[in-house]
């Protein structure tokens, strides 16, 4: 079996709510090759397309987006719109709102409680839905984030959204959004050799509460928007020469062992790396080999 045969559901089933997803899915960010994301240059926009509509054909069924994903020349939800529209009844289009960008792209302060409408109705006019799967709010350095997240509940009832996340969270705040609505999904910044007390704690809640753990930047590491990382720890290499894996599959892995609830959204540009990537599905770290990572994980504090 090869990388380019290896479909998403390798990577086992998770439940947005009442959506299963692929526990590997994707993530759209790197497609605009936004300056403002530190993105460099983007895809041609067929190949953007292409890359897309592969992502499909592998089994991909989440994918992960937001209106404020865009550069001059390209938008992530007008991309997936042309190149998935319409749309499979499996697809799970997850997006989020609370950073505000204007028309330039400059970025605004966060988006008050009263603009999530709006941004809300600009992801669905984008991506063509009536309404959409899940939303994310994203923490905008908020202490609190009731009065948001209690906006986007309201939108909840009046139907536009689905299901609702939060992102770049402390347990406080899940405690706060628990208080208002469920919730079915966190993503916050999470990464083998990026160590932090706090997520490994919301890693350990989501598992707890049957919520997804979705880390951003998962391959990243440090290089954090910039780039998938381009050095790996000698234990890293070491296991993913053992697996004829590379090591960006190895830190996809290692994310995915972190619990069943754990779902990967690598992004890209390039086919042969969204193959790669969606084949990290089928690596099975041994116990051993997990214990290592772990170590590796804990030990960069």
């Amino acid at each position: 079996m090869t990388a380019e045969t290896i479909t998403a559901d390798a990577s086992g089933t998770w439940k947005l709510g009442d959506l299963p997803v692929h526990r590997i899915g994707f993530g759209a960010m790197r497609l605009t090759g936004s300056a403002a994301f530190h993105l460099g240059t983007p895809s041609s926009r067929d190949r953007s397309i292409s890359v897309l509509r592969r992502a499909m054909e592998l089994g991909v069924n989440h994918i992960d987006t937001a209106a404020f994903y865009f550069s001059a020349t390209r938008s992530a939800n007008e991309l997936i719109n042309t190149a998935l529209a319409p749309y499979a009844d499996d697809l799970v289009i997850t997006t989020k709102v609370g950073p505000f960008r204007d028309y330039h792209g400059e970025w605004g302060t966060s988006a008050r409680p009263d603009q999530l409408r709006g941004h809300v109705e600009e992801n669905l006019r984008q991506l063509g839905r009536d309404h959409l799967d899940v939303v994310n709010l994203r923490r905008m350095r908020q202490d609190s984030i009731a009065e948001h997240f209690g906006a986007l509940a309201e939108l909840r009832e009046a139907g536009l959204i689905r299901h609702l996340g939060i992102s770049g969270v402390e347990p406080r705040h899940l405690a706060e959004a628990l208080e208002i609505a469920p919730v079915v999904c966190v993503q916050n910044r999470y990464a083998l050799d990026r160590p932090d007390p706090v997520d490994d704690e919301m890693l350990r809640l989501c598992g707890e509460h049957g919520i997804a753990f979705v880390p951003f930047y998962a391959v990243a590491g440090e290089a954090g928007p910039r780039a998938a990382a381009d050095t790996h720890d000698d234990e890293v290499r070491a296991i993913a020469d053992a697996h004829g894996a590379s090591p960006t599959q190895i830190r996809i892995a290692w994310t995915l062992h972190q619990g069943p609830h754990v779902l990967a959204i690598p992004g890209t540009g390039n086919p042969d790396h969204l193959a790669e990537n969606i084949a990290a599905g089928v690596v099975r770290l041994t116990a051993t080999e997990l214990s290592r990572l772990n170590a590796l994980h804990a030990g960069g504090r």
